[in-house]
């Protein structure tokens, strides 16, 4: 006996027309989806018609675009891979490709007055440009470029950038407060550099000819106050290359030199038991320091020039000026030539003053019974007075040379490791005047200089500090 026949499933059909609601909006249409696997063989679902299908939660409201069908994967049909879930990002956002870029962040507020943040930044200090010869040796070391005490046999030529705190105290050189054994070599402690506060050097490269020529026409070009003067200034006894650099930064920054300041830095041991050794390094120099006067004077556009000696640099001074007096090109005048308690033979310092004469349109000698070189240059000579000590009997006159006594206001002014530093900056003032004007006799440009006769001639001296 057959079994009965079962009736197919019913079909649903969408109900009455009245039944929808009119106003209800279309539903989005679906983004297109993977192809799924053939279904196993059994009896169809039922179709439902005209139902509207449950929009996608958190698609847009636009049209969404319909990506691309995936390939089915090797090995037949199967059930497509499930999709990983959205990537996030730093705060949760979706980062995933083909979802809404995050929003971008609010730009950062401009600093006060418009300007960018380096702009608004004022720097405490000002800038020196030396330009820099020397025959010391290069030092070896980590942190930059640097010349020792040892003799290097050879001119080398440069520029250091130093910084002059805009709190700076004429004729002070200001610089990080250090606690030093004396005699030797050694720092116990020593405060760190700070531009806006110290004396600084910002930058020191050795130049070529070329460069460094290029740089002192390109400044005495725009000089105005000293138009086309350069100025040399040579160290002392006791005197590291730098302290000569910042010498002679300060001295320039003091006078308000817009000129081309130069420094010739002959290697002194920079110490104070190096005298001996610093007396016989001075006179090696000699033939170095004249390729660098020759340069200043007949190559770098200078149409004056003015040399500042200090102390035992006198002596390899003197026989230089000795040497180029007559070779000095047409045109260019030496100014003025500034002896700062020299550190020379008072005998052959008479000899050498006359054969310069004339060189200059005059020439100062700055003496000074307090120098603190001269007193050791003194005891080191039996007793004898120098050329810049000023001895019971007065200060060496010479003619053609201005000698004025400055013992009140000390030579400080030109020495880095001497005594203390002048408490009055009087004689930075006269230098200034006597570079500038180059008016004499002295007491013109200084009034308050009182003048001494003696047999020999007359000399001035700065009156007694009250």
């Amino acid at each position: 006996m057959s079994a009965p026949s079962r009736a197919p499933p019913p079909v649903a059909t969408a109900p009455a027309p009245d039944a929808v609601k009119p106003d209800l909006p279309a539903p989005p249409k679906k983004a297109a989806e993977a192809k799924p696997a053939p279904p196993v063989e059994s009896a169809p679902p039922p179709v439902v018609v005209g139902v509207p299908e449950e929009p996608v939660v958190g698609a847009p409201e636009e049209e969404a675009v319909a990506e691309a069908e995936p390939p089915e994967p090797e090995g037949g049909s199967g059930p497509p891979a499930e999709a990983p879930p959205p990537s996030r990002g730093l705060g949760g956002a979706d980062t995933s490709p083909g979802s809404p870029p995050p929003p971008a962040p609010a730009p950062a507020m401009p600093p006060p007055g418009g300007g960018t943040a380096a702009e608004e930044k004022k720097d405490g200090f000002d800038i020196v440009p030396i330009y820099y010869g020397t025959d010391r040796a290069e030092a070896a070391t980590e942190k930059r470029l640097d010349y020792g005490p040892n003799r290097g046999r050879k001119l080398i030529l440069g520029q250091a950038l130093v910084t002059v705190p805009k709190t700076h105290v004429q004729p002070q050189i200001e610089r990080p407060w250090a606690i030093k054994i004396p005699y030797f070599d050694i720092t116990l402690y020593e405060e760190d550099e700070d531009p806006d506060k110290h004396f600084t050097m910002k930058e020191l490269k050795a130049q070529t000819r070329e460069e460094l020529l290029a740089l002192v026409r390109a400044r005495l070009a725009k000089s105005e106050r000293f138009k086309d003067h350069a100025i040399v200034f040579v160290h002392g006894y006791n005197t590291t290359f730098d302290n000569g650099i910042y010498r002679t930064a300060q001295i320039a920054y003091d006078l308000k030199f817009d000129g081309a300041p130069f420094h010739y830095s002959w290697p002194s041991g920079g110490g104070l038991s190096s005298y001996t050794y610093d007396r016989e390094s001075s006179g090696q120099s000699v033939p170095y320091m004249r390729e660098f006067f020759d340069l200043v004077i007949k190559e770098s556009g200078a149409k004056r020039v003015s040399v500042i000696a200090h102390s035992m640099g006198n002596q390899p001074a003197l026989q230089v000026l000795r040497d180029i007096k007559s070779s000095s090109p047409p045109g260019v005048v030496i100014s003025q030539i500034i002896l700062a308690a020299p550190d020379v033979d008072r005998d052959n310092f008479e000899n050498i003053a006359k054969e310069i004469s004339g060189l200059a349109n005059g020439i100062t000698l700055y003496a000074a019974s307090n120098d603190f070189a001269l007193n050791a240059s003194r005891r080191f000579h039996g007793g004898v007075p120098r050329a810049g000590d000023v001895p019971t009997e007065g200060p060496l006159v010479l003619p053609g040379i201005d000698t004025i006594d400055v013992t009140a206001v000390s030579t400080d002014s030109f020495g880095l490791n001497h005594s203390g530093y002048a408490e009055n900056n009087a004689l930075i003032n006269d230098l200034q005047l006597l570079i500038q004007t180059g008016e004499r006799p002295p007491e013109k440009r200084v009034p308050l200089l009182e003048k001494v006769g003696t047999p020999a001639g007359d000399y001035w001296r700065y009156p007694a500090q009250r």
